[in-house]
């Protein structure tokens, strides 16, 4: 399949605006950057909703020095439509509505060939991973031509990106998009108190934060002799886990689930289905606390920061 896409742009450089980050820590940066055409097998997307999580906030800080890549666009929660795809690219086309999706399915690979597995041999989750892999550039410039940086196969805030197919899935179009893009990722109180409220402990905990501190309480939250604590949360720092072996000997166990167990490409587009029709119990409404205009994205990292916010939803 040939590229194609709206206005004819397919084979040239798009000028567009993007949130850049110049530093750990630093205020992101408002301004206009190159976004190159999508290559073979990618797909570039205009991006219409994109939200802040715990992971860009944490890389977005540079709490773990390997992962400082500057400049770099952060962002991995989007919903979109695609704007044109690259050659070999034939499950999407030009106005599909689509998510953006962090662990990608390339659907050749002993992994995603298998039933008991998400993961992806070219398409896992690594923060360190900040050029394209088909050629190992980037689809983003500055406008004088200097590179700037992907993040988690997806970089979302920006008005357009590139992402490889593998890294998107499409979706109904009658699927409000809005809600729909915390499908793309999405979806405290000490652990004697928990153990009191639930007498003994809970059967699962689910630590999302990002935060050996939090895991540690999830762990220890959980009831002796079959408790068990899901990893959720992408760990920044090179601390390791702050368990004692002799903690496990109690019977809790542990694990960790990339994408909450999904095949993204092949499952998903089921899961959004039931959750526009409330098939699952779960209202995705629920979980955007706020809502803001792409420019105020520093305001939406501070919520974040001050706890005050679950996800907060940036239009573009």
């Amino acid at each position: 399949m040939e590229s194609k896409a709206i206005n004819d742009l397919s084979d040239k450089d798009i000028i567009c605006t993007a949130a850049v980050a110049w530093g750990p820590g630093q205020p992101l940066t408002i301004q206009q950057i190159r976004v190159q055409p999508p290559q073979k097998m990618e797909v570039r997307i205009k991006i219409l909703f994109t939200s802040v999580c715990h992971t860009d906030l944490s890389s977005w800080q540079g709490l773990n020095v390997s992962q400082r890549v500057y400049p770099r666009i952060f962002g991995h929660e989007a919903s979109g439509v695609v704007e044109s795809v690259g050659e070999g690219v034939e499950d999407m086309k030009e106005g599909d509505h689509v998510l953006t999706i962090f662990n990608g399915e390339c659907g050749e690979c002993v992994y995603c060939k298998s039933k008991i597995t998400n993961l992806c041999e070219r398409f896992r989750v690594d923060p360190l991973q900040s050029v394209m892999r088909n050629d190992g550039k980037t689809r983003f410039l500055t406008q004088d031509g200097k590179p700037i940086y992907h993040f988690l196969n997806t970089s979302t805030f920006t008005e357009y990106t590139v992402v490889d197919s593998a890294c998107v899935v499409k979706i109904d179009p009658k699927a409000p998009l809005d809600k729909m893009t915390l499908l793309s990722c999405c979806l405290s109180t000490v652990h004697e108190k928990i153990r009191e409220m639930s007498e003994g402990g809970v059967d699962f905990s689910f630590e999302c934060a990002g935060n050996l501190d939090v895991l540690r309480e999830a762990f220890l939250s959980t009831h002796d002799g079959w408790g068990l604590t899901v990893v959720l949360g992408i760990h920044p720092t090179p601390r390791m886990l702050p368990l004692h072996p002799m903690e496990l000997f109690d019977g809790r166990r542990i694990t960790g689930s990339v994408f909450g167990g999904f095949k993204a490409k092949t499952q998903l587009p089921l899961f959004a289905h039931h959750c526009m029709h409330h098939q699952e119990g779960l209202k995705l409404e629920e979980f955007i606390t706020h809502e803001l205009p792409f420019s105020s994205i520093d305001q939406a990292f501070q919520l974040l920061i001050n706890g005050k916010s679950l996800r907060c939803l940036l239009h573009l």
